[in-house]
C-alpha cells in the first residue's frame, strides 16, 4: 500500500452530515453560520422551499425555491419534506432530495433553522444530524442586537424576544451549545465541534476497511512476536 493510497479514503469516500444550528434572533446564529460555510468547500446551506412571493433580488434556487400552494400541498402528501411549518400564512420546509443527494455524495448541509424543524429532521435522519444551539451572553444582549439592526417596530421586537424565549426553552434537546460572548470564540468553538463530527467512525465508512488493510499490511511486514514469559511451557 503506498501512501497515495492511504489518502485516497478521504477524499472519495465519507458520508455527509446535517449540521443543525438554532438560536434566538439576535444571537448571531446567522453571521456564525455564513463564516462556517464561506470556509468550507464541502459545506453547503440548506435551501428552503417557500410559497411567499420573491422579494427583489431574490432567485429561484439561491435564496428559496418558491413554490404555489399547490405545489406544497402536493410535495406534503408525497412526503417530499425533511420539514415543514405555516408561518405568516405562508407555507417553509425543506426538500428531501437535494439534502440526501448531498448526504451520499459526501457533502455537508447545515441549516439555520428553528427548534421545531430541527426536531423534525433529527427525527428523521438521527444518525446524520447534529443538532447545535447558539446562546446570548446575556438578555440585555440579545434585545440590545435586536434594536440595533434599526429594521423592525416595537412590536416586531417584542414578538421576537417572546420567539427567542421559547425557542431557548428547547436547548436541552441539542447536542453542543455555543455561549456566544465574542463572535471569534464563538466561531472558532463552532469549526472544532464541525470538525470533530466528521471524524466519527460512522460518517467514514472507508474506516473499516481501511484498517483491515492496514493490519494485514503490518502481518505481512512484521516478525513474528516473541513469546511473554508469562506463557512459558511449565517444565516438567
Amino acid at each position: 500500500m503506498t501512501p497515495d493510497d492511504h489518502h485516497k479514503p478521504w477524499e472519495t469516500v465519507r458520508r455527509g452530515l446535517l449540521l443543525l444550528v438554532s438560536s434566538p434572533a439576535g444571537a448571531g446564529k446567522t453571521s456564525l453560520t455564513r463564516r462556517l460555510v464561506a470556509d468550507h468547500s464541502d459545506l453547503t446551506l440548506s435551501i428552503s422551499a417557500t410559497t411567499r412571493p420573491a422579494r427583489p433580488g431574490e432567485e429561484e434556487g439561491r435564496e428559496y425555491y418558491f413554490k404555489t400552494r399547490e405545489e406544497f400541498e402536493a410535495m406534503i402528501a408525497e412526503g417530499a419534506f425533511l420539514e415543514w411549518a405555516t408561518v405568516n400564512g405562508n407555507y417553509y420546509g425543506t426538500p428531501k432530495a437535494p439534502v440526501m443527494e448531498a448526504l451520499e455524495g459526501g457533502h455537508d448541509v447545515l441549516f439555520d433553522i428553528d427548534w421545531q424543524g430541527a426536531a423534525q429532521i433529527a427525527e428523521k435522519a438521527p444518525d446524520d444530524s447534529v443538532r447545535l444551539f447558539i446562546l446570548p451572553p446575556a438578555w440585555d444582549d440579545l434585545e440590545r442586537r435586536l434594536r440595533a439592526r434599526a429594521q423592525d417596530t416595537e412590536e416586531t421586537i417584542r414578538a421576537r424576544l417572546e420567539l427567542g424565549r421559547e425557542e431557548i426553552l428547547h436547548w436541552t434537546n441539542y447536542d453542543y451549545v455555543i455561549v456566544n460572548k465574542n463572535f471569534d470564540r464563538a466561531y472558532a468553538d463552532l469549526g472544532h465541534i464541525y470538525r470533530a463530527e466528521r471524524m466519527k467512525p460512522g460518517r467514514n465508512p472507508w474506516l473499516p476497511g481501511f484498517v483491515e488493510d492496514l493490519l494485514a499490511e503490518g502481518a505481512v511486514d512484521a516478525a513474528p512476536p516473541p513469546k511473554s514469559p508469562l506463557m512459558r511451557p511449565v517444565q516438567k
